[in-house]
């Protein structure tokens, strides 16, 4: 890469634009824009997520500070707070989602040989929600209690290497099992939720797409026990039956068998009943499967400490979304940015090194090493050289 570019443009670079270019258009994004374009929008708002900005007046100081380089940044549009709020107000928010989808298709792929604690051929996925609360008064638009507002992120998360695959962000009240009706179920995958997700008529749509689901049973399910399979009682599992539901709806609902498997977790003294659809993977594989969902509560951890999610440039619903997708369009682009230059860094540490050298004008890979580099000398050919 040209050592003349500032490192914000270089990371820019492993954006692609022409897909960029064809969410705008899908969405008529430019259309009567003189000046400040949605990519401007975007490269705004990147910005403010990789450098931490907390209003909008401050993305406005920030860049303006370094109005010479903003050109060679990507900018064409002037940097105006009262612009970026209009933009994120009234754009569609859809192109944003729609070029993260991008980015996590370019993702994916890097990431599908990523070891995630259990060596298995089938995508595992793992499905949660978690809440933002906002303010009721600045956000009346997501009411959630009585006095209290609030969105959920409702996220599909490829356990190879973490990268999320299907996002959505609904009002706080919208029950986690109805994104399952949402769903494009991969047959021969393997879905992991918790038994907020236990809808037997949700659950056989995933089992007629051939495709298998891990998930919690709750405690008041009627079952029969069709017979037991044989078990390894140092591992914590007290048991591995075939049963068929014999609730009047549920049994309705999901008329095959299934897999159930009790284990008493050695750390909690916890007795976790397990429901699956999968009679071939090993009963230790099932309860490490679901331990593994743990994967998507520590994404969303990470998120909301280190993207800009909690607070919020904007209270409009189509600025808040904007915001979101494009915090998860920038944690995608520096999880690309790792694999494809072969980093040894967490994604934190990437993010660290980002805020605090955006403006700085060396290689991008020099940025990220440790090694001590000599300044190369670059003369002009017209320059005469004294000492020859």
């Amino acid at each position: 890469m040209n050592s003349g570019q500032t490192i914000f443009s270089q990371l820019m670079e492993f954006l692609p634009t022409y897909e960029f270019r064809q969410c705008v258009k899908c969405y008529n994004g430019n259309y009567k824009v003189k000046s400040f374009s949605c990519w401007d929008q975007f490269l705004s708002m990147a910005f403010a997520q990789l450098t931490y900005r907390e209003s909008l007046r401050d993305i406005q100081a920030c860049l303006r500070v370094a109005q010479n380089k903003l050109y060679h940044m990507g900018f064409r549009g002037k940097i105006s707070r009262n612009t970026l709020a209009n933009a994120n107000q009234v754009r569609d928010w859809r192109i944003y989602a729609d070029f993260a989808q991008v980015l996590i298709n370019i993702a994916r792929p890097l990431y599908a040989k990523d070891n995630f604690g259990l060596e298995l051929e089938q995508t595992v996925y793992a499905l949660d929600s978690t809440i933002i609360d906002l303010c009721l008064s600045l956000f009346p638009w997501a009411t959630f209690r009585k006095r209290k507002g609030a969105i959920k992120l409702h996220t599909l998360l490829d356990l190879h290497g973490s990268i999320p695959t299907m996002i959505f962000i609904t009002h706080g009240k919208i029950h986690d099992v109805k994104i399952l009706d949402n769903l494009l179920i991969e047959p021969g995958a393997i879905y992991v939720m918790d038994r907020g997700y236990m809808d037997f008529a949700r659950l056989h749509k995933i089992q007629r797409s051939s495709a298998f689901f891990v998930t919690r049973a709750k405690k008041n399910f009627d079952f029969k026990r069709l017979y037991s399979h044989d078990v390894s009682k140092d591992t914590g599992i007290q048991c591995d039956q075939t049963i068929v539901l014999m609730g009047f709806y549920s049994k309705k609902d999901y008329p095959e068998k299934l897999r159930r498997i009790r284990l008493l977790d050695p750390e909690t003294e916890k007795r976790l009943i397990f429901l699956t659809n999968n009679f071939k993977l090993p009963a230790k594989t099932i309860t490490d499967l679901y331990r593994s969902r743990w994967q998507v509560e520590l994404f969303f951890k990470w998120i909301k400490q280190h993207l800009r999610i909690k607070a919020f440039y904007g209270t409009s619903e189509n600025a808040v979304k904007t915001q979101i997708w494009i915090a998860i369009s920038v944690y995608v682009l520096v999880a690309i940015v790792k694999k494809q230059m072969k980093l040894d860094l967490s994604l934190y540490t990437i993010l660290q090194i980002l805020s605090v050298s955006l403006f700085e004008k060396v290689p991008l890979y020099q940025a990220f090493s440790d090694q001590n580099y000599k300044q190369l000398m670059f003369h002009d050919s017209n320059q005469l050289n004294l000492f020859q």
